[in-house]
C-alpha cells in the first residue's frame, strides 16, 4: 500500500477509535498511530483495532511524535508514496483525507495543507490566523489562505525534506516554512473543522509564540540565513 496516515496522539481514548474507523472509509490508506506516552487506554484501543502502533514511553510532544512517524515510515515502509497527517482529537474530519491526498496523487503538489473557512473558526482564533497568515505570506513570498492548518499531506520525497519540526503551537509553521525553503509545490484544499474552547491565557501564549517564530524565521529567509 502506498498511502499512509499518521496520527500523533496523546490521551485521546475518547476520540482515537472514531478517527481510525472514519479514516478506514478511505480504502487505500494504511494507518499508523504514534502514541506520545499516553497514560489512558489509547494504546489498548489502537491495538484492539489492529492498527499499527508506535509508542513513546514518555510524552515528548507532538513535534517529536511526527518525527518518529516519519522515521518509522522511511525505515519500515519503502513502498510509501503519500503521507497524510491528522490529529486525533476529531478537530478535522478523517474522511476528508482523500481531499488532502488527491493533489499528491495527481502530481499537482508535493505538499498539501487544508484551509479552513474563517466563519467556522472562533473570533479570537480567526484574528490570530489572519495575523499569522499575513506575516507568513509577507516574509516567505507566498499567497496562502491558511498557514496554521494541521491537516497536512506530502509525498515521501517531500517528507524527507521536512526536518524543521518544532513542538508547541508552531509545528504547522515550521513545517510549512521548510516546504517553502525547499521549493516544494504547495497546494491548499478546503477542509471542515470543529473547534474546542481555549482559555484566553493559553491562546495569548500561542498567538505570540507563533508570531515570534514567523518574524524570526521570515527575516532569516529574507536575508538568506539557514535555520
Amino acid at each position: 500500500m502506498t498511502h499512509y496516515a499518521l496520527i500523533p496522539t496523546f490521551n485521546e481514548e475518547e476520540n482515537i477509535e472514531e478517527v481510525i474507523l472514519r479514516l478506514r472509509k478511505y480504502k487505500n490508506v494504511n494507518i499508523i498511530v504514534i502514541d506520545d506516552g499516553s497514560t489512558d487506554s489509547t494504546p489498548e484501543i489502537v491495538k484492539k483495532l489492529g492498527t499499527i502502533l508506535v509508542r513513546h514511553e514518555i510524552n515528548k510532544g507532538k513535534g517529536e511524535a511526527i518525527k518518529t512517524g516519519f522515521e518509522y515510515i522511511l525505515k519500515n515502509h519503502p513502498e510509501a508514496k503519500y503521507i497524510v497527517l491528522i490529529d486525533a482529537d476529531m478537530q478535522y474530519f478523517p474522511e476528508e483525507a482523500g481531499k488532502i491526498l488527491k493533489p499528491l496523487e495527481e502530481n499537482e503538489a508535493d505538499y498539501v495543507t487544508g484551509y479552513r473557512n474563517p466563519k467556522s473558526i472562533p473570533y479570537a482564533n480567526r484574528i490570530g490566523n489572519f495575523g499569522w497568515r499575513v506575516l507568513f505570506n509577507l516574509f516567505f513570498g507566498t499567497n496562502l489562505k491558511d498557514t496554521n492548518c494541521g491537516y497536512i499531506g506530502m509525498t515521501k520525497e517531500a517528507m524527507k525534506k521536512i526536518k524543521n519540526i518544532h513542538g508547541g503551537y508552531i509545528i504547522e509553521n515550521t513545517m510549512l516554512s521548510d516546504a517553502v525553503k525547499n521549493k516544494l509545490r504547495i497546494k491548499q484544499v478546503p477542509v471542515k473543522v470543529i473547534y474546542r474552547q481555549r482559555k484566553i491565557r493559553k491562546f495569548a501564549r500561542m498567538f505570540f509564540g507563533v508570531l515570534i517564530f514567523i518574524i524570526i524565521e521570515g527575516l532569516k529567509f529574507r536575508i538568506g540565513i539557514e535555520s
